[in-house]
This record gives structure tokens, sequence and C-alpha cells, in this order.
């Protein structure tokens, strides 16, 4: 067995960039006090949650993958890894992050994963992402879901800080999302999958860009004036979102490079995101002031 096939067929990409959110829900709702074995068991076992859906997501996707350039070399197109295997694989992984996740962590964070998994494979995968321009808005509450697994592990409860995670991620998904589909229009296009831009234009799109963008930026600053964090991820939520803003603003710019500027919007949507969750990692308050007036 070729293990480099599996792995690749996991998406590392994708696994790590879950890891460093819900590692970052985690510390936060820990507030300096980490239980160790219990962010690694959480961590570990929605990594293997998410490598699973998307092992089972390859699977679902052999024929789009097929047409398109960035996809059409993955192992379960090429048949370096068959079918039979890659769902055996998943399903597999899918039993370890669960059986993870339900002996260390608590009901709560475990129905989120649930949640976040069947979204993806079922809702996503199956059927939205290939019928209908609303794909990315219900794959997004998929993608918004490990940092709140990681800080209803800690936390034991699905709080305003919670829902805000929930939120935030949610709204984050959507223009890193569409930009990716500005920049592989031809592929997706090629594919007949209805993302925004093959949907209803790049116009549109650019609009939906900076809107989300907009929101985001507002929801990601109601952690710290909710008491949750503190003044340096303010600073940080503050600087990078607008700047984030800035950038999907010049695309009205004329004799802009589409492609270009769509990659960038994207590339600073990763640092963004990795901003904020190593921000929120480390400055969490020790409690809300609201919880704080409750308990006195």
């Amino acid at each position: 067995m070729n293990v480099k096939r599996y792995i690749n067929i996991t998406k590392p990409g994708i696994i790590m960039g879950n890891l460093i959110s819900v590692a970052g829900g985690f510390l936060l709702a820990s507030r300096g006090e980490v239980d160790s074995l219990l962010m690694i068991m959480t961590v570990l076992g929605l990594s293997l949650v998410v490598a699973s859906g998307c092992v089972i997501n390859n699977c679902i996707d052999t024929d789009i993958d097929a047409k398109m350039q960035r996809t059409c070399q993955r192992e379960t197109v090429t048949g370096a890894v068959s079918i039979t295997r890659a769902l055996q694989f998943g399903l597999a992984l899918a039993v370890l992050g669960f059986g993870l996740l339900v002996h260390y962590t608590n009901g709560i964070a475990v129905g989120f994963a649930a949640l976040g998994y069947l979204v993806y494979v079922g809702v996503y995968s199956l059927y939205m992402k290939r019928k209908s321009v609303y794909g990315t808005l219900v794959g997004s509450l998929s993608g918004a879901v490990p940092p709140v697994v990681g800080y209803c592990a800690a936390s034991g409860q699905f709080d305003a800080g919670a829902g805000i995670l929930l939120l935030m991620f949610s709204l984050w998904q959507m223009p890193h999302s569409y930009a990716i589909a500005i920049f592989r229009f031809d592929d997706y296009a090629r594919a007949n999958i209805p993302v925004l831009p093959v949907a209803k234009g790049i116009a549109k799109t650019k609009l939906h860009i900076v809107l989300y963008i907009a929101v985001f930026a507002i929801v990601s600053v109601l952690l710290p004036l909710s008491g949750y964090t503190g003044l340096t991820f303010m600073v940080v939520a503050c600087v990078t979102s607008l700047w984030w803003l800035f950038m999907a603003l010049r695309g009205y710019r004329k004799n802009t490079e589409l492609v270009v500027w769509a990659r960038q919007v994207f590339g600073f949507s990763i640092l963004t995101i990795t901003a904020l969750s190593i921000g929120m990692a480390f400055d969490f308050q020790a409690l809300p002031p609201s919880l704080l007036v409750m308990l006195s």
C-alpha cells in the first residue's frame, strides 16, 4: 500500500487549517486552564473526522474532479486508489475520529462534529454542490464547525462565544470560497458546478465578496466586545479584516487582473483566519464581564 496516496486523498492542507481553528476555539474556552490530554484528543479526533469527510468527498466527486484541471490527477480519479478502498479508508477514519470525540469530549462537541460531517458529506457533496448556487452557503456551515467543536469540548456548553465563532467562521468561508471560484472559473464551468461566478456572473460575486467581508469584520470584533478576548485580538481583527476588505474593493479598479486579484483575496483570507485563530488562543479573557456580574 502506498501510504502517500492515502494521505493525499485526506486533503492535508484542509486538515491543517481546521487543526489551527479547533485549537484556537479550545484554548479560547479554556481561558488559561488547559486540559492537555483533552485538547490533544479533541484536535486529533476532529482532524480524523475532517480527513474522513475529505476522503468521502473525493469518492463522491470523482466524475466532477475528472473534468477539472486542478483535480483531474487525484488518486480517486486516476485509479491509484480505488473508490472501494477509499470508502473503506474514509469510514475507518470516521469511526476512529468520532470514537475519540465520544470518549474524551462531550455530547455538544460530538453533536456539532456530526452536524458538520453530515452537512459536508450528505447535503453539500451529494446534492447542493452540484445543483444549487447556494451550495457554498450550505458548505460554509460545515467549515465553521471545527472551532465550535474545540470551544464546546473545553467549555462543555454552547454559549455566546461559541455562537460568535460559528457565525464568524461561516461568514469567512463565503468570500474565501468565492475567490477560489473566480480564479478557478473555467474548471467550475467545465464541470457544470453552479458556483456564484458561473451561475450569476463575476460582477455579482465581487459584490458578495465585499459584503461578506464587511459583515465578517463586524462579527469578528464581537468576541472582544463581549469580553471573550482582549485588546490584542481586537487590533488583529480590525487590521486584518479591514485590509482584507480594502483588497476586495480593489477588484473594482479599472484594468484589474481578475485572476491575480482573486488569488490575493484568497491568500489573505487564509492569513486573516489564521491570525484570528492564533489571536483568540492567546488573548482570551478569564471570564466575560457579563458572567462575572452573574457570578458575583
